[in-house]
């Protein structure tokens, strides 16, 4: 059987400079993964956990509404609700489950979504299984977004990432908490980079600016600050309810196991405590904010730290240079970014040394020609 279809479209993206490929780690400098306080790096976890307590199942055995629903998940559920100041928690395979399922489910025909242009693709996944309308506001634009409010009609869906995954910059959330109560909008905010550092206690933007309250739904997510797998949807017991009911990515895949739902209540055992891990990681944001180097850089006080090099080539040709002196920054690549915005992203970890983020500085502060 020919398959010309799928090496002409990879053509495509390797005459781009855009091929995607795997690559497993060499043991370099990690500026790169979203272990952000050093849980993965450190086994902290593992070492929560010891060696003599119960054992856990590896297996779930099938979907929450038939086999695969225990005591422990619903006791993780109930704990992440009370930590997160949320009515109930339904916890989902992944990030992007929970987005997928949210979004695909609760907006109706008729309906409007009013996204930022810049949430991740899970979101976007999620809105086009959507009936409903869905219209992009310009990045952290308030009055974009509400020109956008203006016109709509139906259900108004705002959704909105609290730490944006490529630009590590953070949304106006007091200002489209605002916006949302004005035009009567169920705002959706995805926590994903900010669980487990922002906040004192890691709680996330919306908390830590006191609007939970004002929040439909919140997703926070356990596979980078918490360094274990899932995400739960926080919001009212009715929007827990309905979900369990009409979101098709909770109904139809096997729950996640006991062993897996075990990490996230030890995560949340730990990562609250991390106070001094999250105050070195905000000096060293600071830090390279205040560095003299020689491209572009967003603005923002965030792990995700992202310098702008213009052209797939060119980005890769830095990363490159980076690799080759051991530290492992990756590039983002025209299509994940709009084109003429490729860049790094540097993610500063709280393990990360004032050694080794001083060598990143310096190799960032001379072009490479």
């Amino acid at each position: 059987m020919k398959e010309d279809f799928l090496i002409a479209k990879l053509t495509e993206r390797r005459n781009a400079q855009s091929l995607r490929r795997l690559r497993l780690p060499r043991g370099q400098i990690d500026f790169c993964s979203n272990d952000y306080l050093g849980i993965v790096k450190n086994n902290l976890i593992e070492m929560a956990t010891g060696m003599g307590q119960k054992s856990f199942s590896h297996g779930s055995t099938g979907s929450r509404l038939l086999a695969g629903n225990y005591a422990l998940i619903e006791d993780t559920e109930r704990m992440l609700a009370v930590f997160h100041q949320a009515e109930a928690a339904l916890i989902f395979n992944s990030g992007y489950d929970a987005n997928l399922g949210l979004l695909s489910s609760v907006p109706k025909r008729g309906d409007t979504i009013i996204y930022d242009y810049l949430v991740h693709a899970s979101i976007r996944d999620g809105m086009r299984l959507s009936f409903a309308q869905s219209f992009a506001f310009a990045h952290n634009d308030r009055e974009d977004l509400e020109k956008k409010l203006q016109h709509a009609s139906g259900n108004i869906f705002v959704v909105t990432e609290s730490v944006f995954s490529m630009d590590g910059d953070q949304a106006p959330l007091g200002e489209i908490v605002e916006l949302c109560r004005k035009y009567k909008a169920h705002l959706i905010v995805d926590e994903a980079h900010a669980t487990g550092v922002i906040g004192k206690r890691g709680e996330g933007v919306i908390q830590s600016l006191g609007v939970q309250q004002d929040c439909f739904a919140r997703i926070h997510t356990f596979g980078k600050a918490l360094g274990c797998h899932g995400a739960a949807v926080l919001g009212s017991q009715a929007l827990h309810d309905y979900l369990i009911n009409f979101s098709r990515p909770f109904i139809y895949t096997t729950a996640l196991p006991e062993d897996a739902v075990a990490a996230i209540g030890t995560a949340y055992q730990i990562f609250p405590n991390l106070v001094q891990e999250r105050e070195y990681l905000a000096s060293f944001i600071h830090k390279f904010q205040m560095a003299s180097i020689s491209y572009n850089r967003v603005t923002g006080n965030t792990p995700i730290q992202v310098v702008i090099i213009p052209g797939n080539e060119k980005v890769k040709q830095v990363a490159d240079m980076l690799q080759a002196n051991e530290l492992d920054v990756r590039p983002i690549l025209y299509p994940t970014v709009p084109k003429g915005s490729e860049r790094l992203r540097i993610v500063l970890h709280a393990f990360n040394t004032s050694a080794e983020l001083d060598k990143l500085i310096f190799l960032l502060s001379s072009p490479v020609q």
